[in-house]
């Protein structure tokens, strides 16, 4: 026979349970509302200028960048171009799916095919490894950040490890004002 358990402790338990499941509960659902609000800043179109290395030993190029930026309350879809005087032209995207401050995604734009991405939200900034789909720079990782910066501007940086002095290098630095 199964006996049931009653009295204030049991009460004052179940009490607990049900606050810290609803506080679970909220902070799930405010973690999803920030992800929201964040993205929601940098939707829109974008231009702007920067540098790009092909390569860590390469020389850097200077280019001029236009994007389009697609965000809803869990993701976000750049797509653009940055070229540079007849050297440099390439297509670059990124679309990322946010799960609460975690950001999962692809890229495209260093010519070696679609690479993967993972990372995490910390305050302005997306931070996120990139997994290269082929050797880049000696292996296959590297970093890009996507920095919210002032009211109406934006931040692509990606930085490498240079195979030869182990050294970080920024490959690439696009700053962006909305359009």
């Amino acid at each position: 026979m199964m006996r049931m358990l009653s009295g204030p402790k049991v009460t004052q338990t179940i009490k607990v349970a049900i606050a810290a499941a609803t506080a679970s509960m909220l902070t799930a659902g405010a973690a999803h509302a920030d992800e929201s609000a964040f993205l929601k800043t940098l939707a829109g179109n974008w231009s702007g200028n920067g540098t790009v290395k092909v390569r860590t030993n390469a020389p850097t190029i200077k280019v001029t960048c236009r994007f389009k930026s697609d965000a809803n309350a869990s993701s976000l879809a750049l797509n653009g171009r940055c070229t540079s005087l007849v050297v440099f032209s390439r297509v670059i995207s990124a679309n990322l799916k946010a799960s609460g401050d975690t950001y999962t995604g692809s890229y495209v734009g260093a010519g070696t095919g679609t690479a993967g991405l993972g990372g995490k939200r910390a305050g302005n900034a997306i931070s996120l490894a990139i997994k290269w789909a082929k050797e880049v720079n000696g292996d296959r990782r590297a970093q890009m950040t996507i920095e919210k910066t002032g009211a109406s501007g934006m931040r692509l940086t990606t930085v490498d490890t240079d195979p030869a002095t182990g050294r970080s290098v920024v490959t690439s630095r696009i700053d962006l004002r909305r359009s």
